[in-house]
């Protein structure tokens, strides 16, 4: 049941004096996209009359199709808690649809859409809650983004060496301000990296809130004098930037990866779900970790994962299952990265686990020894695997595999691929500033 009707929205708007609504959406990468309508015109958004140029959007459709309408969310609705000198802001996030009234297979609202309800037609609800990690920087004198920082803090420090404290937390206040229940927030591992953790929620909720929380962060640092990035490997040296991604799939109101009587309290299904993400992680990497920096990221020596394994015990696998057992017994891909466009990962994430759980897949078994202590042949025997390399080998495991197509559909899968070679041959043939100091002066 909704929260909102049409009829709440606009009494909202007319008694907190509300000036201006942006109805959001993302383009097939993630990033979010803006329509700011005057109050005026809010009851013809709500009727889903508010037409965009589809063309000027990235993986949108061709100028001869361009047309497309913004159909809000009611849900979404929500008063941004600060303030601008033309009055209050409030936003919608939207679905995408076609002047045909049909609902546009380019919009990744619309894919994450589609995997929630093959769930619910098994019977499954899935539950998602994201660990975002982010970095704060300084800015130069012109306000641009650097990667200087004063910030001398490591893992869990406080002030005064955590200069990014004052910031965070008003992050989480503006968070809570909207709605959103924050259950953690510290200074992560790297000088200026921080983590803040929300409350897990139903997938389609928790991706909007990802949204919501990198549009809080990046508006937060920017009223502090500073500047936010969600690049996954800013700093060579530092460990990165990851978007750890916990879920758990619910049927008739239980946890349907919990079982009291297994020896681990992992049920059948959970193995199930484990086996169909194995299965298809190395196409599924150029989703969870879509850029080139990505890649700079997922190597040994710095927490994140570089072997296809899972495990109960230890954070040097790829899946991990925590302790928490009972409604909280949850899957953990450690992956992907805070870059990546949270409504894919979770559709790919999840129709991967449906297939595990539809074709009854027996995973590999979890391994409990440190992986990164490893030796090549160690590994080799247990059968451990290896991440995509970079983004050109991740683009070509999600090529060789049509699930990844079937999954995003035609439209998306296209675009997407098209846009990611392009990205990899610019960074190819980019000479680097790496290039100039090592070679310039010697040959």
């Amino acid at each position: 049941m909704s929260k909102y009707t049409k009829e709440d929205i606009i009494r909202i708007i007319r008694e907190n004096d509300v000036k201006f609504v942006r109805l959001q959406f993302t383009d097939i990468f993630g990033t979010l996209k803006n329509v700011a309508i005057t109050t005026s015109q809010v009851e013809k958004a709500l009727d889903n009359k508010c037409m965009f140029d589809g063309s000027s959007i990235e993986g949108f459709v061709r100028i001869e199709e361009s047309d497309m309408y913004l159909w809000p969310d009611l849900d979404t609705f929500v008063i941004l808690p600060w303030h601008t000198r033309h009055g209050k802001i409030a936003r919608l996030i939207c679905d995408v649809y076609k002047p045909d009234g049909t609902p546009f297979e380019g919009d990744p609202r619309y894919i994450l859409r589609k995997a929630i309800q093959d769930a619910a037609d098994m019977g499954y609800s899935f539950n998602v809650g994201p660990e975002c990690e982010f970095f704060l920087f300084n800015t130069d004198e012109y306000g641009h983004p650097t990667t200087i920082t004063h910030d001398t803090a490591g893992y869990f420090d406080m002030g005064p060496s955590d200069l990014g404290e004052s910031c965070r937390r008003d992050i989480c206040l503006t968070l809570e301000d909207m709605g959103l229940e924050i259950e953690a927030s510290h200074h992560e591992v790297a000088i200026a990296q921080h983590e803040i953790d929300f409350k897990y929620s139903e997938a389609l909720s928790a991706a909007d809130n990802i949204l919501t929380f990198k549009m809080v962060v990046k508006s937060a640092a920017d009223s502090h004098g500073l500047c936010a990035t969600f690049m996954p490997k800013p700093v060579y040296g530092q460990c990165g930037s990851g978007m750890h991604t916990n879920m758990s799939l619910f049927k008739d109101g239980k946890n349907a990866f919990y079982d009291p009587d297994s020896e681990s309290g992992l049920s059948e299904i959970a193995h199930q779900f484990i086996a169909g993400i194995c299965k298809h992680v190395k196409s599924i990497s150029a989703i969870t970790n879509p850029l080139v920096n990505s890649y700079k990221r997922l190597v040994p020596g710095y927490e994140a994962p570089c072997y296809i394994a899972w495990t109960t015990c230890n954070r040097s696998a790829l899946i991990r299952v925590p302790d928490t057992r009972g409604v909280g017994t949850r899957v953990e891909l450690r992956s992907p990265d805070p870059a990546c466009n949270p409504y894919l990962v979770f559709a790919v994430l999840l129709q991967a686990g449906l297939e595990g759980i539809r074709e009854g897949m027996t995973p590999p078994p979890p391994v409990s020894a440190n992986i990164y202590d490893m030796k090549e042949a160690d590994r080799k025997k247990l059968g451990i695997e290896n991440l995509p390399a970079d983004l050109i080998d991740a683009v070509e495991c999600m090529e060789a595999d049509p699930f990844i197509r079937e999954v995003l559909g035609d439209h998306v899968y296209t675009k997407y691929v098209e846009a990611k070679r392009q990205e990899w041959k610019e960074y190819t043939t980019r000479v680097s500033q790496w290039e100039i100091e090592r070679y310039l002066n010697k040959f």
